[in-house]
């Protein structure tokens, strides 16, 4: 039996995904769609606003749920470093690396040049400097993942198996960034020159959103830990200078890099014990520590 606060009489939590998702977008969308048409100093405030709204839905919702055990869970998942396995989060930043490096070694089959082996002077987007470049990429590596970790993924997860987790937020998290494609200064406009990147920006989204899970589950559900991953990869798609083509080779590495991943956690990605009571099965029936 449900009450009004989505918490059942036994004092388990219901997650709501397709409310949060329909939130999450429709903050996100209502000023990032002005900044289409708005002038560039304009623009970078709502897009920075726009930013924010995943992770301020996601704490909405847990500090809204009613459960007790949701909220300190997600307190858990923001401080407790303690708990990041360091030598997981070095593993995925070192496979991240290794698909770089393979996709520019296979580029070289289709004319690209040895010189993508060098960092970039600028950054893809305009208008913000350099300092204000990486400030940006570091800030939204933090916030996305307060949102996309504080609330979604759970949301989805409690629901099916890893796997299917994985490839539904891969394809929702992609689709989020759809605005971004119509605003001048873009990594993503920049895109526009040519709709084979526009897709494959779209698409790499999907294994991306697999070794994101991955990184996520194996550092034992840490935000810090995707924090750290997710800049890494900002500041590598950013700096290092391969070209759009090289990137069309890299979503192929990066889904042969994600099968091979899924493979080898099978049981991590295809385990159902915690649908249903995600929560329960994390913590038992003992009291969440701070």
């Amino acid at each position: 039996m449900m009450t009004g606060n989505n918490t059942t009489s036994g004092g388990s939590y219901r997650y709501r995904p397709v409310l949060f998702f329909f939130m999450a977008y429709l903050f996100t969308w209502i000023f990032w769609i002005p900044a289409i048409f708005a002038p560039q100093d304009i623009g970078a405030v709502l897009m920075f606003i726009g930013l924010l709204a995943p992770a301020v839905v996601s704490t909405v919702f847990v500090m809204a749920s009613g459960s007790d055990l949701l909220k300190k869970d997600l307190k858990i998942k923001l401080i407790g470093f303690y708990k990041v396995k360091w030598k997981n989060v070095f593993l995925a930043i070192l496979v991240f690396a290794a698909v770089v490096i393979c996709s520019i070694l296979l580029s070289l089959a289709f004319g690209q040049s040895l010189d993508q082996f060098s960092f970039t002077k600028d950054f893809s987007f305009t208008g913000v400097g350099i300092a204000g470049a990486f400030i940006t990429l570091a800030l939204a590596s933090i916030i996305e993942e307060v949102g996309w970790k504080g609330y979604c993924e759970d949301s989805i997860g409690a629901y099916m198996n890893w796997f299917w987790e994985s490839m539904i937020f891969g394809v929702l998290w992609s689709l989020w960034h759809l605005p971004l494609i119509f605003i001048q200064g873009t990594y993503q406009a920049g895109l526009m020159v040519n709709p084979l990147y526009v897709v494959n920006f779209f698409l790499s989204g999907i294994p991306m959103g697999f070794i994101i899970t991955w990184v996520y589950l194996v550092s034992d559900r840490s935000i810090l830990a995707c924090m750290i991953f997710h800049l890494v990869v900002n500041f590598m798609q950013e700096k290092i200078a391969m070209t759009p083509e090289t990137k069309c080779v890299e979503t192929v590495v990066v889904t042969i890099a994600a099968v091979i991943i899924v493979i080898a956690e099978k049981d991590m990605f295809f385990e159902t014990r915690h649908v249903g009571r995600l929560l329960e099965t994390r913590y038992g029936e003992k009291e969440v520590p701070y």
